[in-house]
Order: structure tokens, then C-alpha cells, then sequence
């Protein structure tokens, strides 16, 4: 029997990549990002992946990216939303396009993979979205006016659909980053931190796996992940 299949959004170098890796050891995966290349290069070193670049900023596009998943590879038994719209900025300089631009991803998006998925899942009785976010999904700081509330938005969506579709069988779970992750380029601006400050992709990934199998009887909804080094 074939494999189930995982839908991934913003696959890039750092968590999404880690994502990929750990679902395709037990799911095809389906790869969604804008970077053509990266997602081929991606397939091309990760087994059972498939690549499908698109802007799911662009609702259409996006419809038509996830039509053309279940007619190549069939109904996802997990979706996991990681494709992020975000932006430093103070609210009195923030542009409502970029507002705008950030909902369409981080939300709408969202609303589009539960609305297209949970109904094959509802079908087989069984099935898993997760969203990654972070703090901000709690809390509006002075220059995330362009962030927080897009990422607060996608979270209470996320509890919607949590509570409606918990009861008939799909796990809904919002995944909350409190952390600096570990890629290049924040090596670079945080060339002073020592290893405890960064979170690893791939134990972000192995998490997210984690809770995308948890038993029934004790599912999460809220969880936020953190090194042990980080203050909070």
C-alpha cells in the first residue's frame, strides 16, 4: 500500500526543508513554496517528494496547486501550513497592502488547505493540520504591527476548526516557535549567541511529527516550543 500523503507549505532551507525530511520517512510528501528550483532541489535529494511551486497568497493559483496534488498523488492525510507572510515594521508606517499580503498567507491560506482537505479526512475518519506560528499569535509587539495580527488571526482560525473537526476525527494543532531558528542567515545577525539560543529545524520537524500522531485521548491544540536557553 502506498504511502499517505503530507502537504507541506514554505518549503524553504530552514523548517520547512526539516519538515519535508521527517514526514517522508513515513508520508509522500507533497512541497509547496514559491522557489521552483529550491523545491526541485529538494525532490531531487529527499525520496517519495514531490515538488508544486505556487504563491498561496494567490487564492487562485493556490486552488488550483492543491486540485492538481489530489489528482496527481490523492488526498493528504496530514497538511502542515508552514509558508509565513511577515515583516518588521511600526504601525504608523505599515502599509495596509503588506497587511493584506500577510493575511492572505498566513490566514487564507489556511482557511483554503482546511477547506480543501478535511473532507477527504472526514471521509476516512482520520487526519492532522498543523500550523506553525510563534509568539506573535499572542501578543502585538511595536514593530510587528504588519505580523501579529495576521498570525493571531490564523491561530483562532486554527481553534475553529479544532473544534469543529476534533469531533469528527482530525487533529487540529497550532505550533507556536518561540525562538530564533537556526539557519545561515541567523547565524550571521546572531553571531554572538551561543548554541542554546537557536532551535533546531529538524526538532521543530520531529515535534510537529510528533504531534501529528498524538492518540485521541490526548490530543494538543496550543503548543509552543522553545530552547531551553530562551528567556521568557
Amino acid at each position: 500500500m502506498d504511502k499517505p500523503l503530507c502537504i507541506i507549505t514554505g518549503v524553504g532551507p530552514g523548517t520547512g526543508r526539516a519538515l519535508v525530511e521527517r514526514f517522508a520517512e513515513r508520508y509522500r510528501v507533497a512541497m509547496i513554496a514559491r522557489d521552483r528550483e529550491r523545491l526541485e532541489q529538494v525532490a531531487g535529494a529527499v525520496a517519495d517528494t514531490a515538488p508544486y511551486p505556487c504563491n498561496v497568497a494567490d487564492a487562485e493559483a493556490f486552488a488550483d496547486t492543491l486540485a492538481a496534488i489530489e489528482r496527481d498523488m490523492g488526498a493528504a492525510r496530514v497538511v502542515v501550513h508552514n509558508a509565513v507572510g511577515g515583516g518588521m515594521v511600526d504601525i504608523l508606517d505599515l502599509e495596509a497592502r503588506v497587511l493584506e499580503r500577510n493575511f492572505r498567507v498566513n490566514t487564507l491560506a489556511l482557511l483554503q488547505l482546511i477547506q480543501t482537505c478535511a473532507p477527504a479526512m472526514i471521509a476516512a475518519g482520520e487526519g492532522a493540520i498543523l500550523a506553525t506560528g510563534n509568539t506573535a499569535a499572542y501578543r502585538g509587539r511595536a514593530q510587528f504591527a504588519a505580523f501579529a495580527p495576521t498570525k493571531a488571526a490564523q491561530r483562532i482560525l486554527l481553534e475553529s476548526a479544532a473544534r469543529s473537526l476534533g469531533p469528527k476525527g482530525i487533529h487540529a494543532c497550532y505550533v507556536a516557535i518561540d525562538a530564533v531558528i537556526d539557519v545561515p542567515w541567523t547565524r550571521e545577525w546572531y553571531a554572538d549567541k551561543p548554541d542554546e539560543f537557536f532551535c533546531q529545524p529538524a526538532d521543530i520537524a520531529t515535534e510537529c511529527f510528533h504531534l501529528a500522531h498524538q492518540p485521541r485521548s490526548a490530543w494538543t491544540f496550543d503548543t509552543v516550543i522553545r530552547p531551553f536557553g530562551e528567556a521568557w
